[in-house]
């Protein structure tokens, strides 16, 4: 047999991987073996095969009970729900590690998959079964209970209650609006890339430390370019807007990110984000809401938009007066250089300002945060709370060289879940960090509790060929965020895995990862695993008193710069007419009593803001800071019996993180707390007094 025949025999031999046992390690993604066209053969045969086993439920001759009908499809022996295996990776690496070919399949599979979900929710005999079980179940335990409730409403707020017209109608906004979203993330990703500053000329790096000047001269070999060359990715943009002295460069950089997909091009985002915002006020009127958010916050704990713009209004009462401060500084530190404080110098000039009040900064301290350090911190600070180990495991495939997979083991040395971390920006990547599961968490019906797959994804700092990846303080902060979503997945314990890990509200989501963040300024953190690249030497005592007295530098600012995002948001999608304003206008108006400084014309915030445009944070965007109330709070009980302590610790992981969506949220806090949280510990963290009245 020749080569061409063998060749042949092999390639008709082949069976997509999406079809069979994965065999690998834990039975994680195959990724060496998916190929492009694995992907819209399993999309097509998840969904024939969703469609028999949905046939299968309907025409079930017997009385429609919880079992038959709510969870029948894990009755199957050797059952895998295809549509979702082949979803999660494919949707997944569209975020981390596309290209133009995923790109289009893209946008030919959206209109598909969601024409299907419709076709499910909208499925009269199957939701007419769903509501028999709801009006009449028997003893169900509270976590079959909120299944239950959750799937009667989730086919209720698709639209199972609408009659024949509203149901097509729904069909076309839901299909429209999930093309929208998609083209407004592929456009962001393609604009946010598109952008270089190429710089050849040696002077004009004055100020850049040692780190952004190898990071553009490797990103400029990578380009096959000369010099150097910046970009939007945060690791490029931040020090460069922090260090450069060159203000006119300082300017086009801050004006290339601020005014992404505003361009007379293919890529502008404006009439996108503005149908968006009408897509989903229709979708919600035409299910009975007056406005998208009325829909939305049914489902959170904030509950309605009076609450979150109390929330939203105390944090500004608060926060305010310092911030107007901390303004007034910056512009004392800025005037001898410049008659008037622009948004490109106010990086610059914050930078010089904290050397001026607490001689820190962030290029200081990279040289004790070397990556491979901070993840045997991170990883050690995890086993110092929960008695869990990490080991890495190279025969677990992953998608791409950078990609590192570890095993984790709980603290008797059982499997608890596979950790995939991807760390450095690059070509097909967003922007941003997320975390994400590749399978979740849940119990079968033999009674194994299969441990879930989460991974977590960032934009950290590069190496170079003359150092290895030296983090800032924030970088750090990111990871340990990060790495709190990812411990809420891993310690998910529950027997349905719609209901395991960060399947809760959007609101109580931030908890777990924001109260990590509180460890980044904690010196008993700081000294198990920061020390000097190259010397070895601890982060000195002294540093580590300036990180502290430094912590609520310009906290004032950073927390209006939430709440004009929360505003923003909430302008949107509490409309109750038709949008029809033009956005940038418009989006200055909506965040107008959270900004203090100078608004230019062309920049827009709107069209890159994926979180309310693509995410989930529509009409949810005040969860950052609703979930910081939490986690002050939480962490305030810490800081009182030890930030190490494995008992509360122990008492968070089972009260809080392995619950998932089991419960109410606020039920599983007030049973770790006590009681309901106040605003009090964020402001006593924060270093705010408010105002009395």
């Amino acid at each position: 047999m020749n080569e061409q025949e063998t060749q042949n025999l092999t390639t008709q031999k082949r069976v997509n991987p999406f079809f069979l046992p994965y065999d690998t390690p834990h039975d994680t993604v195959p990724f060496d073996r998916i190929r492009l066209e694995d992907y819209e053969e399993a999309f097509m045969e998840g969904i024939r095969r969703d469609n028999e086993q949905i046939e299968k439920t309907i025409n079930n001759p017997e009385k429609p009970t919880f079992d038959n009908t709510i969870i029948n499809t894990e009755e199957d022996e050797g059952y895998y729900d295809l549509l979702s295996r082949v979803s999660t990776v494919f949707f997944n690496l569209l975020s981390a590690e596309t290209n133009d070919e995923m790109d289009a399949l893209a946008q030919k599979m959206q209109p598909i998959l969601t024409q299907h979900a419709n076709d499910v929710r909208l499925n009269p005999r199957l939701f007419a079964r769903i509501r028999q079980v709801h009006l009449h179940h028997r003893k169900l335990t509270p976590e079959e209970k909120m299944l239950l409730d959750n799937c009667y409403d989730g086919f209720v707020r698709s639209g199972a209650l609408l009659d024949d017209e509203g149901k097509e109608r729904l069909r076309q906004l839901t299909e429209e609006a999930s093309m929208l979203s998609l083209q407004f993330s592929q456009n962001l990703l393609k604009e946010n890339k598109a952008f270089t500053l190429d710089i050849t000329d040696e002077t004009q790096l004055d100020g850049l430390p040692d780190t952004a000047r190898e990071a553009a001269a490797l990103t400029a070999k990578e380009q096959q370019k000369q010099g150097w060359v910046f970009t939007l990715d945060m690791p490029s943009y931040s020090p460069f807007m922090t260090y450069s002295t060159q203000r006119e460069l300082r300017k086009q950089l801050y004006m290339a990110r601020n005014t992404v997909c505003t361009h007379n091009n293919s890529e502008n985002n404006l009439e996108i984000c503005k149908r968006i915002v009408n897509l989903r006020r229709e979708i919600a009127q035409l299910l009975g809401y007056k406005t998208y958010a009325d829909y939305v916050l049914k489902r959170r704990m904030a509950s309605n938009t009076r609450n979150v713009y109390r929330l939203l209004d105390d944090l500004i009462d608060a926060y305010k007066p310092t911030a107007i401060k901390e303004l007034d500084h910056l512009r004392q530190q800025a005037k001898k250089d410049v008659d008037k404080l622009m948004p490109w110098d106010t990086a610059f000039y914050s930078h010089q300002l904290q050397m001026k009040k607490y001689n820190l900064d962030q290029e200081m301290l990279r040289p004790y945060f070397e990556l491979s350090r901070v993840i045997s911190g991170v990883f050690g600070l995890a086993n110092k709370l929960y008695g869990i180990t990490f080991k890495e495991n190279k025969d677990i495939p992953v998608y791409h060289p950078d990609v590192k997979a570890y095993e984790v083991f709980d603290k008797d040395g059982s499997y608890l879940a596979v950790f995939y971390a991807d760390f450095h920006p690059r070509k097909g990547k967003q922007g941003g960090a997320w975390m994400t599961e590749y399978q979740g968490q849940y119990i079968d019906k033999k009674g194994e509790n299969v441990r879930p797959h989460v991974s977590v994804v960032m934009n950290l700092t590069k190496p170079t060929a003359e150092k290895p990846a030296l983090l800032t303080l924030g970088e750090v902060e990111t990871f340990l965020h990060e790495f709190g979503h990812s411990l809420h997945g891993m310690f998910a314990n529950t027997r349905f895995e719609s209901l395991s890990g960060t399947n809760v509200w959007w609101d109580f989501v931030e908890l777990p990862s924001q109260f990590m963040e509180n460890y980044a300024v904690e010196k008993d953190f700081l000294r198990t695993f920061a020390f000097h690249y190259q010397t070895g030497e601890p982060l000195p005592d002294e540093l580590i008193s300036r990180i502290v007295k430094s912590r609520n530098f310009m906290v004032a600012t950073a927390c209006l710069r939430q709440v004009s995002f929360g505003l923003l948001d909430m302008a949107y999608y509490t409309k109750k007419d038709a949008f029809t304003d033009d956005i940038i206008p418009f989006e200055k108006r909506a965040w107008q009593k959270a900004i203090l400084g100078t608004q230019l014309p062309d920049t827009c915030m709107t069209v890159q803001f994926s979180h309310i445009m693509a995410g989930g944070y529509a009409a949810g965007y005040y969860s950052y800071k609703w979930a910081e109330v939490l986690d002050a709070d939480a962490f305030s009980v810490f800081k009182r019996q030890g930030i190490f302590n494995p008992k509360t610790a122990q008492r968070f992981r089972d009260e809080v993180l392995s619950k998932g969506g089991t419960e109410h949220p606020m039920t599983l806090y007030k049973r770790f707390r006590g009681g309901e949280p106040t605003i009090d510990a964020l402001l006593k963290r924060n270093g705010i007094t408010r105002k009395s009245h």
